[in-house]
């Protein structure tokens, strides 16, 4: 298996970002070095993993020379093509339209250069997030570093794929039902969905009927996505959460932890259930309370619901592209899945107003199972990681809608709830690719999610691709 990646001996070397901030203080390196060095290694890389969506190198390299602030000043990174970002057009992974760039920061942007890091671009993304897999027919597919036969899972494909590669030690990531976790499980990466609320959404995502959608970051160490969690509630805290902290290290609470290894209602693969339970036989050793339970305590009627609002959303977006993209918007542009999650929310319309109520009152059953267990434990993925094509829709709507639902059977549940969940990158499949370990929590308690993450992490150190020749 070959692997790509840019990791080498250059100002980024194998640092991560808290890492890499320290070295900045100490004078070790500069910004500018910095930057230079993430330039050099994306285009190095993305020519075999097609992660990059747009590049803004000039700006980043000007913006290196001034001083901002933040935790995280001088740190390089990439947005996610899908949040507005001044300067900057926003492609929602398609190339349906012509964009134009964006006035102005969205609410997201502004908060995340306020901690100090610098945006080289952004990265690709599966068209409009709908897909676990970015397989556009014109733009191309997103492919993983660990081996690039295979996806780098979606939606936050490229951001994912970049930061396992050694280009960047952090990038932005929204998850509207997976979209962290399944590329960080992908990817070997630490990835947190947070508590509804936590962080700030564009305009155009507080407007969702149900808000799904939820913004973040990938990276290879707990202690960068701590970091940055501890830096945004700096910025901005919601003070209707309970606040996270500055988390440097594990908790010393033992937990109650319960176990599943099937979704509401997909089969999960032998190889991801034996993976899980070795993952509760670490948490058992290391003194935590393990209990196994049969499958989530939700209503099956979840899945079909979530995939009507999901449908929806195509909906919105393709019968109304020409308001909202403007009057170069080709609907023929779009790729078969999104035309096909439209045709399925304009059959069975009549039943999203009652599939909308009942979504939102799924927390009160996880609430319940939080009574009595302080996390839950389930694969990320309940398969392993498809190879290209697997997931291309071109293939069809059913295939495709089939497969991905097979596939991301675990990740949708909390888009739902709201409630935080962590991927970490635990396991190992058969071929010797990352399998995400998936760790959720009632809402508000993403600090206790960053604690265990940090134990484990320090239990089973995973591998990166600075390891690899």
């Amino acid at each position: 298996m070959q692997s790509v990646h840019a990791f080498g001996d250059d100002a980024l070397g194998d640092c991560d970002a808290v890492g890499l901030a320290e070295r900045l203080r100490s004078g070790e390196v500069s910004a500018a070095e910095l930057i230079e060095a993430a330039i050099t290694r994306t285009e190095a890389v993305n020519p075999q993993l097609n992660g990059l969506a747009y590049q803004s190198f000039d700006r980043a390299r000007e913006a290196a020379g001034r001083r901002g602030g933040g935790r995280f000043e001088g740190i390089p990174t990439f947005f996610k093509d899908n949040v507005e970002v001044a300067g900057m057009p926003t492609l929602q992974g398609t190339d349906a339209w012509q964009p134009h760039p964006a006035a102005a920061d969205g609410a997201f942007a502004e908060l995340y250069r306020s901690t100090g890091l610098i945006a080289l671009g952004k990265t690709q993304l599966s068209e409009f997030g709908f897909s676990a897999s970015a397989e556009h027919p014109r733009i191309g597919p997103v492919r993983n570093p660990w081996n690039p036969d295979y996806t780098a899972g979606a939606s936050s494909s490229g951001s994912a794929a970049f930061v396992a590669a050694g280009v960047v030690p952090i990038a932005h990531a929204n998850d509207g039902g997976g979209s962290i976790r399944i590329p960080a499980a992908c990817n070997g990466l630490v990835g947190l969905k947070p508590s509804r609320g936590r962080l700030p959404l564009d305009r155009d995502l507080r407007a969702m009927p149900v808000r799904i959608v939820f913004n973040g970051v990938v990276t290879r160490s707990v202690r960068d996505t701590a970091a940055f969690y501890a830096e945004a509630e700096r910025i901005a805290r919601n003070p209707k959460l309970a606040p996270i902290g500055d988390i440097r290290g594990p908790g010393t609470l033992r937990l109650r932890v319960a176990v599943l290894t099937e979704s509401i209602s997909r089969e999960t693969s032998p190889e991801m259930r034996e993976l899980t339970h070795q993952t509760a036989a670490l948490l058992e050793g290391l003194g935590h309370h393990v209990e196994y339970l049969e499958r989530p305590p939700v209503p099956a009627q979840v899945i079909d619901d979530f995939l009507l609002y999901w449908a929806f959303l195509a909906t919105a977006l393709v019968r109304g592209g020409r308001w909202m993209f403007g009057a170069s918007f080709d609907r023929s542009r779009l790729d078969a899945l999104t035309l096909g999650l439209d045709r399925h929310a304009t059959r069975h319309l009549y039943r999203l107003p009652a599939a909308v109520a009942r979504l939102a009152t799924v927390r009160r059953h996880t609430a319940r199972m939080y009574r009595d267990y302080d996390v839950a434990l389930t694969p990320t993925l309940a398969h392993a990681t498809p190879r290209i094509g697997h997931l291309d829709p071109a293939g069809g709507y059913e295939q495709v809608i089939e497969r991905l639902m097979d596939w991301v059977a675990f990740t949708p549940l909390q888009n739902v709830t709201g409630e935080p969940s962590i991927s970490l990158p635990l396991a190992q499949s058969a071929n010797g690719l990352p399998v995400g370990m998936m760790f959720s929590a009632p809402l508000g308690q993403d600090a206790r999610l960053l604690e265990l993450a940090y134990e484990l992490e320090q239990a089973k150190p995973w591998t990166t691709l600075a390891a690899r020749p």
